[in-house]
C-alpha cells in the first residue's frame, strides 16, 4: 500500500488533511488503528478500575474499612493519573504501535500480583501496593489519544476521539459487570483476574499485529515541553477535571457509596454501578460529534449547567436518604460528565489550530502545528484530569469519616462545576474572547473563537 511500509510498523508519509490521500490511503490505516487502540485502552481501563470492584469482594474478614477501601481506590487513580505523562512522550520516543504492545503487556503486572495476594490475610500495605500497580492502566488513555489524534483529520477528530476514548472508558463498565456475574456466581476475585490475564494477552497481540508507527510523530519530544508552556494547556486540563474527573472518580466511589451510605450488598451495589459509567462511556463519541457541529466550547459550558443541577438533585437526595433518587441522579451525573469528556476533548485540536492560524500559518504547516501540539498536551491534560477522580475519592474518604454521608462531597463537587462553568464562558464565549484576529502582530495574541474550538 503507498505510503506504508511492507512490514506495517513505519509510516513514512502521513497527511490525513489531503482529502485524496485521506481517501485512497489515510482512512482505511486509521480506522485500523483506531479500532485495535480501542480494544487496548479497553482493557487498561478495565485494569486501571480494577480495585473498584475488588473492594467489593473485601468483606469484615479483611479488616479494612470504609475510609481505607475510599484510600485505596484513591491510590489506582493518583498513579494512574501521574503515569499519563511519561506515556505521553512515549508515543514520540517509541511511536504509537510499539508502545501500544508494551503498554498492553506491562497490564499483566497489576493483575498477576493481585491474582497472587488477593486472600484475607494479605496485609494493608500490600493491598496499596496492588492498587498502585493498576495505575499503569491510567496510562494506556494518554499515549492512545496522543496516538489516534495524529491519525485523523481536523474535521473527524471529534468523532474518532470520542470513539477512541468511549471505547476506552467502557472498560470500566464492563469490569463492573464482569464483577457482578463472578459475585451472582458465588466466584472469588482470582476468577475474574483469571479472565483478565488472557485478555490482555490478545491485546498485546493485536496491537503488534495490526497497528502502525507513524514516523511523523517519532523523536518530538520538544512538543510536550512546548504544549507544557502553553496557558491553554492548563486551562483545558482544569476544564477536564471537571468531565473526566467525574467520571473516572464516580467510577471508583460510587459502589462504595452505595454499601457505605445506603448499606447495599455487594451484590446490590454491583447490580447498579456498571450502569453510569456504561452510559457516561457510550455518549462521549456523541459530545465530541455535537462538538464537532456547534463547537466544543459552547457544548462544555452547557454541560456543566446540567451538571451542576443533577449534582444538586443528587445532594438532595442524599439528605433525604432516597436511594432511587440518588441513583437516578447519579446516573445522569455519570451521563454528562461522559458528554462533557467528548467536547472537553475536541476542543484541545481546535485550540492549538487556531493558534496556528493566528501565528500566520495556513494549510498543511496549520495543521501539523496542530497536530504536534494538540498531541503532546493531550497526555498532560489527561494527566490532570485523572487527578480530579483522587480528589472526588478524597473528598467522600473525608466526608464519610466526618460526617458519616457524602452529601459535604457533593457540595463541594457542584462548586467545583460552577468554576468551570465560569472558566469556559471567560476563557472561550466571552463576547471580547470570541473574536480571531485575523493578521496577529508583535504584540498581540491571537484570540480564540468558538467556532473553532
Amino acid at each position: 500500500m503507498a505510503g506504508r511500509s511492507r512490514t506495517r510498523e513505519w509510516v513514512e508519509r502521513w497527511d490525513p488533511e489531503d482529502e485524496t490521500f485521506w481517501e485512497e490511503t489515510g482512512a482505511k490505516v486509521a480506522r485500523r488503528n483506531l479500532v485495535f487502540s480501542i480494544l487496548s485502552e479497553h482493557i487498561g481501563f478495565s485494569v486501571w478500575t480494577l480495585w473498584s470492584v475488588m473492594v467489593l469482594f473485601m468483606g469484615p474478614e479483611y479488616g479494612i474499612d470504609p475510609a481505607g477501601k475510599f484510600f485505596l481506590v484513591s491510590m489506582a487513580t493518583l498513579v494512574g493519573a501521574f503515569a499519563r505523562v511519561p506515556y505521553t512522550f512515549a508515543v514520540a520516543v517509541f511511536g504509537g504501535r510499539n508502545w501500544t504492545v508494551i503498554a498492553a503487556s506491562m497490564l499483566l503486572v497489576p493483575t498477576v500480583v493481585a491474582f497472587v495476594v488477593m486472600e484475607p490475610g494479605t496485609s494493608y500495605s500490600t493491598f496499596m501496593v496492588c492498587a498502585a500497580l493498576t495505575g499503569v492502566g491510567g496510562g494506556n488513555f494518554a499515549s492512545s489519544m496522543t496516538n489516534i489524534n495524529s491519525f485523523f483529520p481536523m474535521r473527524k477528530k471529534g468523532w474518532a476521539l470520542g470513539l477512541n476514548a468511549g471505547g476506552g472508558n467502557i472498560g470500566v463498565p464492563v469490569i463492573q459487570l464482569v464483577a457482578l456475574a463472578v459475585i451472582g456466581l458465588s466466584g472469588g476475585p482470582r476468577v475474574l483476574l483469571g479472565i483478565y490475564i488472557p485478555l490482555i494477552l490478545v491485546s498485546a497481540l493485536c496491537a503488534a499485529l495490526f497497528m502502525d508507527n507513524l514516523a511523523s510523530v517519532k523523536n518530538d519530544t520538544g512538543a510536550a515541553w512546548d504544549a507544557a508552556k502553553d496557558a491553554h494547556t492548563w486551562i483545558m486540563a482544569f476544564l477536564y477535571v471537571g468531565t473526566f474527573g467525574s467520571f473516572i472518580g464516580y467510577s471508583f466511589a460510587f459502589g462504595l457509596v452505595l454499601q457505605t451510605q445506603f448499606g447495599r450488598t455487594p451484590l446490590q451495589a454491583a447490580g447498579v454501578t456498571f450502569i453510569g459509567p456504561l452510559l457516561g462511556s457510550l455518549i462521549r463519541p456523541v459530545g465530541g460529534r455535537l462538538a464537532d457541529r456547534f463547537g466544543g466550547a459552547r457544548i462544555t459550558l452547557w454541560n456543566f449547567v446540567a451538571m451542576a443541577a443533577a449534582t444538586a438533585v443528587v445532594i438532595l437526595a442524599s439528605v433525604r436518604a432516597s436511594l432511587a433518587l440518588f441513583t437516578v441522579a447519579f446516573i445522569v451525573v455519570f451521563v454528562l460528565s461522559g458528554l462533557g469528556n467528548g467536547s472537553t476533548y475536541k476542543m484541545i485540536p481546535g485550540i492549538f489550530l487556531a493558534k496556528a492560524r493566528g501565528l500566520g500559518l495556513t494549510g498543511e504547516e496549520a495543521a501539523a502545528y496542530g497536530r504536534r501540539l494538540s498531541g503532546a498536551s493531550m497526555g498532560l491534560i489527561g494527566a490532570v484530569g485523572a487527578l480530579g477522580g483522587l480528589g472526588i475519592n478524597l473528598a467522600f474518604r473525608q466526608s464519610f469519616q466526618s460526617a458519616g454521608t457524602g452529601t459535604g462531597a457533593f457540595v463541594s463537587f457542584l462548586a467545583f462545576y460552577a468554576v468551570c462553568f465560569a472558566v469556559t464562558w471567560a476563557v472561550y464565549l466571552r463576547r471580547t474572547a470570541a473574536r480571531t484576529v485575523a493578521a496577529p502582530s508583535a504584540e498581540a495574541k491571537p484570540q480564540l473563537s468558538y467556532v473553532e474550538v
